[in-house]
Order: structure tokens, then sequence, then C-alpha cells
């Protein structure tokens, strides 16, 4: 994992973030101050419905962007999926359908495992089962929700994950969001990772308790934090706690990063509190037979009390479930919300999670599962070292199926999202509030399904879009220095200091084809404010070979 001070954006990224946000910040601020002045005489006496910085954000600034994620999908998610091609409106929150689709590379899905598209042993027993209990029950699990085919799971995830017991939900962010509120309460501690997931965040805040946060992977922070908190007590009465739980994540969606799971271990098992362990994207996709970061990292599953997973990533269905000691599992049945007033899952969706754990297990007769496992092993390693190989910022930690690109910049943001688009790449692009101001990004998230034609042709295509930002990155601030009376001298020194980057990427990826016109941009300013740099003259020589990156058949 990269030290902290390597997170942090390299300064020329952090003054144009900045500058970026600023500028939609004041502008945003002066077109609802006309708005106001215009429209205030048509108020009816209301108070706004809608929170105010909320709002602001959405109109301003997410509403100039959201063409970006708002793609409907036409086919199942797998490997290449259908898109449906959407423009915005001018002035309106509307996207309208162009009536065009587009065949896209899928790099933005959760199917790890490609159990999301039709599957040879899995879809005649999902539609077997549709046919026989149709599409839902239309009833919680302890009124007339319960079918064999839930207890039957329940058992099945139990042994998967090496637990006494399991219980099961229909959504993956209810698992977390109504469980926490069941397992601690006023007078208990929560422990929890600075970067844990929204429904980590939503269950600890409904559940009363009260809430530190460590510092993301860091157990010396946590371990600080947990000594500081059995001393001192609960505050004003300095009681001891009821409980203290400790939660984290196995792979974190944002990050990439797999937890540091022997070290909190010990420090649970140390000072006697519990662990919650989220394993949403790291169950099915790590470990040699997909048993998580437990088996990933050799660690028992007893020493985790409460383990939360999801079906909605790697065994492409629904739904969630917790897994832990017989004792606690049977609590929750009694108790849980989810189980007493929540839809069960969809006997559809249950058969599909059973299926893809049989075929992990190897007993549809072949051993496809653990083919699987380790092809996305391949394939993620593959990916992340060539993106690496590149230039490309890259997160994550090996064997992760996760990889966020850094972008920084929101306009970098964008404009990545568009242009990849336009070349037929479905990739996610993440920014603030879902990350911190300064940390825009894309995130890859890689299949089992992907062959390395695909991912070759991904890598070719990603780098083309890079080097199509550097080199209007050059051309932009070489006529704007130049145009702002600064010195030859210092012009070319920003010139040599953006152009290497461009330089880095070709000499680690002598082997990729590039565009030629790409790179002209950048040369043209140098004609006119009269420079020569002898890095981006070296990039024009060696983009008379280049070509555009051909879509694989």
């Amino acid at each position: 994992m990269p030290a902290d001070n390597d997170l942090q954006p390299p300064f020329f990224a952090a003054v144009t973030t900045l500058a970026t946000w600023t500028i939609l910040f004041l502008f945003g601020h002066l077109r609802d101050l006309i708005r106001k002045r215009v429209y205030s005489k048509r108020a009816q006496g209301y108070a706004p419905i809608r929170q105010d910085y909320e709002d602001f954000y959405t109109r301003r600034m997410y509403y100039r962007i959201h063409d970006c994620w708002n793609r409907p999908i036409a086919s199942a998610p797998d490997a290449w999926i259908d898109v449906l091609e959407r423009t915005p409106v001018c002035g309106q929150e509307a996207l309208n359908l162009t009536g065009k689709t587009r065949r896209c590379l899928n790099l933005g899905s959760y199917n790890y495992l490609g159990f999301a598209a039709a599957d040879e042993y899995c879809t005649p027993r999902v539609r077997k089962v549709l046919s026989e209990y149709g599409c839902g029950m239309c009833s919680s699990r302890i009124a007339a929700g319960t079918t064999q085919l839930h207890v039957d799971l329940e058992r099945m995830i139990a042994d998967f994950v090496g637990q006494e017991d399991a219980i099961t939900f229909g959504m993956g962010f209810a698992t977390n969001s109504i469980i926490i509120p069941a397992l601690v309460g006023k007078e208990c501690l929560v422990l929890s990772d600075s970067l844990n997931h929204a429904s980590i965040v939503t269950g600890v805040r409904g559940s009363g308790a009260k809430v530190k946060v460590f510092g993301h992977n860091d157990v010396i922070h946590l371990e600080q934090v947990l000594q500081d908190s059995i001393a001192y007590g609960q505050p004003r009465t300095r009681k001891p706690w009821k409980k203290v739980l400790i939660i984290i994540e196995g792979i974190y969606s944002m990050e990439g990063e797999m937890c540091p799971l022997r070290e909190v271990v010990a420090i649970k098992k140390k000072y006697k509190a519990y662990l919650f362990l989220d394993e949403a994207h790291s169950i099915g996709a790590m470990g040699k037979r997909g048993g998580g970061v437990c088996e990933h990292f050799g660690v028992s599953p007893a020493d985790v009390d409460v383990m939360m997973g999801t079906f909605t990533k790697s065994f492409g269905s629904c739904g969630g479930y917790i897994a832990g000691p017989r004792a606690l599992i049977q609590c929750m049945r009694r108790i849980g919300p989810g189980h007493c007033y929540a839809s069960s899952m969809s006997p559809p969706a249950v058969e599909q999670v059973m299926s893809a754990v049989r075929v992990l297990r190897g007993q549809d007769g072949s051993d496809r599962g653990v083919k699987k496992i380790q092809q996305l092993r391949d394939n993620a390693n593959y990916f992340r070292q060539r993106l690496t190989d590149m230039g490309c910022f890259v997160l994550g930690s090996q064997d992760s199926p996760v990889m966020p690109i850094m972008l920084f910049n929101p306009g970098k943001m964008t404009s990545t999202s568009r242009i990849l688009f336009e070349q037929n790449i479905a990739m996610t692009i993440v920014g603030f509030p879902a990350t911190a101001l300064l940390s825009a990004r894309a995130r890859v998230c890689i299949s089992a399904s992907h062959t390395r034609e695909d991912l070759d042709w991904a890598l070719q295509v990603t780098f083309s879009s890079s080097l199509e930002h550097d080199a209007e990155d050059v051309s932009v601030w070489a006529a704007g220095l130049h145009d702002t009376g600064f010195s030859h001298i210092y012009i070319m020194q920003v010139l040599d200091e953006l152009s290497e980057r461009c330089l880095i990427r070709y000499n680690k990826s002598s082997t990729e084809q590039h565009n030629k016109d790409k790179v002209l941009r950048a040369t043209a300013v140098m004609c006119e404010v009269p420079l020569k740099s002898q890095n981006l003259l070296q990039i024009l020589a060696r983009s008379e070979a280049c070509v555009q990156p051909t879509v694989p058949n």
C-alpha cells in the first residue's frame, strides 16, 4: 500500500483542482443570487424542502457533468455491454436518448467472476426456480417469505465462509445499515476505519453508539484509539463500555486496498474487542477458493466475530449475508429488522448464488470455479502492472480486482469519462463527495470474463486518452503563460515538466500505438512561442508510426 504522503496530489494538480472548484463555487453562488432576485416575488411562503448545500451542489456542479454517470445499460453486464447514448439538455436536468446504442468494454461492473452473464451451469437452474417459485415471495422472512431455498443458502454460505451459521437479506447496503444497529447501541463503542463504506456509516449513525474513527488501514492509530477509549471509558461517567466493535472492510471499494487483517485480529484479541468484517468486494474474489480475505491472509474465520458480505459482486445476484456464531445469528433472526420486516430474497436470486457457490467449490463436476478465480487474479495483476508502467497513478493492493486511477482534477475526470465512452470503454469515475475534494479518480473493475485481448485494447485506448490530456496541458499552459508575459525561460521549464510525463510513458510503453494528431497539438504551440522543447521533439519524432487503436472483434 502506498504511503500516506504518496497519496497526496502533485502540487500542480492540487492548485488547478482547487482553482476549478473555487470558480465553480463562486459562479454557482453568483447565478443563485441572480436567480433569487428574479424569482423571489413568486415565493409562496414555504421554506425550501431540499437541503441548501446538497441542492446547490447538485444544481450547480453535478448537473454540469451528470451524463458521465447516468448511462442506461441494454444488456447483461458481461465483459462487453450495450450502453444507450444520451445527451444533456442545456439548462435542464434531463438527459435525452439519442436512439443509438454503443458496444463498450465493461470496466465498471462488479462482475468479478463473470457470473452476471448467462452461465452454462447457473442459468438453467435459475430458470427452473423462476418457473416454480416466481419472481418474489411478497413477504418478510419471519412471515411467509422463507423457503427451503433460503434455508439451504444460509447453510451453504455459513459453510463456505467457515462460520457456524448465516442469515441472508434482500439488499447488500441494507445488510450493514440495519444489522449494525442490532449489534451495538448506547454505551457501546464503534471503532471505524476512516474510509468505510457509506452503508457502514449509515448503520453506525443509526445505532446510537459512540463512534471513533481511526486512520485508514493504520493499525498503530487503531491501537492508540482503543487504548485511550478503554482507559478513559465513557464520556462524563467514565464507566466501561458495554462492548467495543471494530469495523473494517476486506477490500475498500474506492481504494482497491485490502485491510491488514492479521494485525487487526491481533489487536482485537489483545483488548477483547469484537471484529466486524465487511467482505462485500472480497468474498469470492480473494483466496484460492474464493473464501475472501481470511483465506487470502491465512486467518481463521473463527477469529472474526461478524462476517458480512454481498451477493452482488462475485456471485452475479443480489442481497447480502451476515455470518457468525450460531447464537448471534439466532438473535438476529429474532430482533433484526431486516429479517422481521423486509422482503426476503427473490428465489431466482437465491438459486443464482447457490449455483455460483457450487461452481466455485467444484460441485458442478468441473474446475471452472478455480479457473475463474485464477483468471481474475491474473487479469487484475496484469492490468495494474501495465497501467503503472504507463505512468498512471494507480491505487490498490496486489491481486485486488478494484484499481482506482487518480485524476485529481474534476475537469480531467469528466473528460476522461467522455473520451473513453466515445472510444467504447465504459469506466466508472468518482469524485467529491464520494471521495476527498482532491481525490477524483477513475475506478477500474476487472472481471474473469475479460480476455487478454480486451485488456490490451483497453490499455491502448487509455494510454491514448492519457496522452491527449498531457498534450492539452502543454498547449493550454504554454499559450496562457505566453499571453500573460512570462519569460521564455519560465515557459520552457513548464513545458519540460509537463512534456516529461508524455516522454516517460513513451519510454515505458514503446510498443503501444498512439494518435499522432494529439501530440501535434502540443508542438503547435511551440512554433508560436518560439521555443524548442527536446522532450516534445522526441515525442513528435516517435509519433510518426502511431495509429489509432482498433476495437477487437
